[in-house]
């Protein structure tokens, strides 16, 4: 167990003590930033706005102040959800490194057993994850609450907290089974390049994927980040999606509520069918035990003593 945890260090050490590789796992989180606050911000409030006409003249008992909450919470849901797909990835890469340095040779060569090696590649990865979109989401949580608009209790914020473990194990198994297909850190890189541009879209960090056609919206949803992307929507959503049905006091009969959960995506969609929260985790757990299967397999094969 020493040598495991020794390992593990080694590889979480690697990462965070290259500051440039934050930055990195975090370019598409800082993306999404950026553009929020070019662009993002005003079609996140045309989104709503559209949802708002429906409403008629119960929009006027709508809190300006919980409207500004959403939109603010949209883009702490955005930035997390990017982190769970860029970060565990980034770290991963590390794989990659010690097989074209050939550090591979010297690591296989100690005493340690091949699983792990291989477990302290996936634990590294994922503890990375966990820090990093964790720090995300308690400086979201302490800003939004600065600002009055966090709305919600504790357990709903330890859901939270237990959703950004799961996504990233589960974004982490995923990964450890794409590694082996790397030869080089430029593949690797080049690869990340392109994750990075569309991790934003898989989520619906850009866009809503409520926007996209029933096919997109399927191949989206493949992937576990999106299902606990849309999981946090939901936990993080909810204080702010009950003082919106507190002030219309139910005169709608929840129609508003439901308009904005279909034009924010509060369930995923999968082959023409909406997938509530306990069915996302379901898929998210169930994708995870897949993915560890999968790479438990391929590390057998392709890890070995040399």
């Amino acid at each position: 167990m020493r040598k495991f945890i020794g390992l593990t260090k080694r590889n979480l050490l690697i990462y965070f003590k290259d500051k440039a590789a934050i930055c990195f796992s975090l370019l598409t989180s800082i993306i999404v930033l950026v553009l929020y606050l070019l662009f993002l911000k005003g079609t996140y409030q045309d989104a709503f706005n559209s949802s708002l006409e429906g409403a008629g003249n119960l929009a006027l008992l709508i809190n300006a102040e919980d409207v500004d909450a959403f939109i603010n919470v949209t883009l702490l849901i955005g930035m997390m959800g990017s982190a769970l797909i860029t970060v565990p990835y980034s770290c991963l890469t590390t794989i990659v490194k010690d097989r074209e340095n050939k550090i591979d040779y010297d690591i296989s060569a100690t005493p340690i057993k091949r699983w792990q090696i291989i477990l302290s590649y996936f634990t590294s990865a994922a503890i990375s994850a966990c820090i990093m979109t964790g720090i995300l989401l308690t400086a979201g949580l302490v800003i939004l609450n600065m600002n009055g608009g966090i709305l919600l209790g504790a357990s709903d914020i330890l859901k939270a907290y237990g959703m950004v473990i799961l996504g990233s194990v589960s974004a982490t198994g995923f990964f450890m089974s794409v590694m082996p297909l790397f030869k080089t850190s430029q593949s690797s890189s080049a690869f990340f390049g392109m994750l990075s541009a569309a991790a934003g879209f898989v989520i619906g960090a850009y866009i809503p994927i409520s926007q996209f056609s029933e096919g997109v919206q399927t191949f989206c949803n493949i992937f576990p980040a999106t299902h606990v992307t849309v999981a946090v929507r939901n936990i993080l959503m909810s204080g702010v999606m009950n003082s919106f049905d507190s002030s219309i006091a139910g005169l709608d009969g929840g129609a508003f509520v439901e308009s904005i959960r279909d034009s924010f995506s509060f369930n995923a969609r999968m082959f023409g069918n909406d997938l509530g929260m306990k069915q996302s985790i379901s898929y998210i757990a169930a994708f995870t035990v897949v993915s560890i299967a999968v790479m438990i397999f391929t590390y057998s094969k392709t890890y070995r003593r040399k």
